[in-house]
């Protein structure tokens, strides 16, 4: 089985190379990147834990199968005494007092983080516009999918609330995989909308989605939405581990927001899997434009609940004004256009006038989501979804491209970056587990399941790798 972490783990027992020169030299590509990948290298800790490393080997003692190995960490994610921004002038300066988690797991394994990876600002956007850090210079934006996309981090670990993970990941033709809601402790992410945040990997393999979804699942004291998660074996990449025949659904609304090539792709995988004696079941969905508006209205909300703290009194930085003026300044300068925008709808939608008409309503509506997803799990196993979806369908103020948003794009089409989520917001939603493989689309294939069965996931597919 193909895996980019078991390569270099084999590289450094064997002494092919060494742990501080490989180290090295992918800081020395972070470095020099023309995207704006890097918000902070973390060159001096990552060199020295990369000697401990080279050092042990020399000695003749057993390294672990993450140790050693270099990982990048999307900046909205705590790791303790350095730079965490969020890619925001507001947290500029910001230490984080601990790390999170699911990074501790990692370098707990033995795993070296190499770099804070840019983002929107507090995730907030699309085409990595937002940031105080500069846009990624690159038409498959996504920090954390790019610097594992050119090799310069052997696996990324990114978050993910309405798409981030699977739609980078597509764009920049590598794996990566939104776990099951509470699989993966939050604590230690920066909240957007804490009812669908979930952090999880970016890499180049399927193999190496498996290890580190086992390394970082579990219950977490901390988090109390985390759940017990069984570990994913190796075998679930054999031909015989499931005991019964897989059935695939689809949703067929879906489609009409398809451009000719994109749905043309995505039928032709139907096709190519119905010819190999997999069933596929067609599925009724909500509209597309419903579901992103539900989406949308309770990330407002919640994103203006959990932004309500930065106000610059206790942290974070704080403008020179008078103290009437000062806590609207401080705001008003260091949230972007978006974050604002973000702010402001959220805070409509609870307001008294909205709370029961708007925010209740979405509420009732996620819920029926969530019953229409339990209903189709009992009828097929897993649904496959392009990651991306193409405008020519939608209204004009809605358009949405099947490929990237292109810097400059969503100051004069706000609504596209909300409805480029249009095939991945409802799955974040139900909390349910998807990934997104690099295959079959232009912008890759989105595979879902029922909750906790991300085993089924990564089975089903191995199996379309072996017919891509």
């Amino acid at each position: 089985m193909d895996s980019g972490i078991k390569t270099i783990h084999h590289d450094l027992v064997s002494g092919k190379r060494s742990c501080y020169d490989m180290v090295q030299e992918k800081l020395s590509l972070l470095g020099a990147n023309k995207y704006h990948t890097a918000n902070l290298l973390l060159d001096e800790s990552a060199l020295m834990q990369a000697k401990i490393v080279d050092e042990k080997i020399k000695s003749g003692k057993s390294i672990e199968l993450l140790e050693g190995v270099p990982f990048g960490i999307k900046d909205v994610i705590l790791l303790q005494n350095t730079l965490t921004t969020g890619s925001s002038p507001f947290l500029k300066n910001y230490y984080a007092p601990y790390t999170g988690t699911a990074i501790q797991k990692l370098m707990d394994a033995g795993a070296i983080p190499l770099v804070k990876e840019n983002c929107d600002s507090f995730g907030h956007g699309r085409s990595i516009e937002n940031s105080v850090f500069n846009p990624i210079l690159n038409v498959h934006d996504g920090a954390s999918a790019v610097n594992v996309a050119k090799g310069y981090t052997a696996f990324s670990i990114g978050t993910d609330t309405g798409g981030s993970i699977r739609q980078t990941a597509g764009c920049n033709k590598i794996y990566g995989l939104r776990p099951t809601y509470g699989r993966v402790s939050r604590y230690g992410m920066m909240a957007d909308m804490s009812s669908t945040d979930c952090i999880g990997p970016l890499a180049s393999s399927l193999e190496d989605i498996r290890l580190l979804i086992n390394t970082m699942s579990g219950k977490d004291p901390n988090d109390p939405t985390t759940c017990p998660s069984p570990m994913i074996p190796e075998s679930v990449f054999d031909t015989g581990y499931m005991n019964k025949e897989i059935v695939a659904g689809y949703y067929k609304s879906f489609l009409e927001y398809l451009d000719s090539s994109v749905k043309d792709d995505f039928l032709h995988l139907l096709d190519t899997l119905y010819a190999k004696g997999i069933k596929i079941k067609p599925l009724d969905f909500f509209d597309v434009n419903l579901s992103v508006s539900v989406f949308y209205v309770l990330a407002m909300a919640e994103e203006a609940s959990n932004l309500a703290r930065l106000d610059g009194s206790l942290y974070g930085a704080r403008a020179k004004s008078s103290s009437r003026d000062v806590y609207m300044k401080t705001r008003a300068d260091n949230f972007s256009k978006e974050t604002i925008s973000r702010i402001v709808g959220g805070n409509m939608a609870l307001s008294r006038e909205n709370f029961e008409e708007i925010y209740l309503k979405a509420k009732v509506l996620r819920n029926t989501l969530i019953d229409r997803f339990n209903t189709d799990f009992k009828e097929v196993d897993v649904i496959l979804s392009p990651t991306c979806i193409n405008g020519a369908s939608l209204p004009a103020t809605c358009s949405s491209p099947s490929t990237p948003l292109t810097i400059g794009s969503s100051p004069d089409n706000p609504l596209a970056g909300y409805f480029s989520d249009a095939f991945t917001a409802g799955f974040s939603l139900g909390g349910l587990p998807t990934l997104t493989v690099p295959f079959f689309t232009s912008t890759g294939i989105q595979i879902t399941s029922n909750k906790n069965e991300e085993d089924v996931i990564l089975h089903f597919a191995h199996a379309l790798k072996e017919i891509q």
